[in-house]
């Protein structure tokens, strides 16, 4: 009888010590986990973006894009997806591409920030909202899943990219 108390006792703790990161996850809005998604992104990116200074004009070959393609593309993507996001569009023509490292790493976090915040600001009914992005019908939350999908890929090219230049990513050291 002792051991099954002191089972039960045990359990009881653990599931004690358990339960608050559960709870903190269940709460956890389906904002928050974009927004901190946009995050490790945004991370990711700018640590590439500083470690591959120097290196924006390299392209594996012919019709590819660069590296500083790879990045000017993300900064125009979280705009475009800004101007989904609150209907303003996008904002008429594409910027000049961003060629000096501190700018792009500047342009890069503050096309991330601004993601996050417009993020932030959506509600529920926001989210579940219909939207045309590249001519598809989706909601809002499919239109920024989808692009941090199509983030990932270009986020893989650019780790391919800076080993193929003996460079390691900052994460990875």
């Amino acid at each position: 009888m002792r051991s099954i108390r002191s089972g039960m006792g045990i359990c009881a703790i653990a599931m004690a010590w358990i339960a608050p990161p559960l709870q903190a996850q269940a709460a956890a809005t389906p904002q928050a986990a974009l927004v901190k998604e946009a995050g490790t992104l945004s991370d990711k990116f700018g640590g590439l973006a500083r470690v591959m200074a120097g290196k924006y004009d390299w392209k594996p070959g012919q019709g590819v894009r660069s590296v500083g393609d790879v990045f000017n593309l993300i900064v125009m993507e979280n705009g475009m997806l800004v101007g989904t996001l609150t209907g303003a569009g996008r904002g008429g023509t594409r910027p000049a591409p961003v060629t000096d490292p501190e700018k792009m790493q500047e342009a890069l976090k503050a096309s991330y920030a601004n993601l996050q915040k417009t993020i932030e600001g959506l509600s529920d009914a926001d989210l579940k909202a219909p939207v045309k992005l590249f001519g598809m019908d989706m909601t809002k939350e499919s239109a920024i899943r989808f692009l941090f999908g199509d983030q990932h890929e270009h986020l893989g090219q650019s780790i391919a990219y800076a080993r193929s230049n003996g460079v390691t990513p900052p994460w990875s050291k």
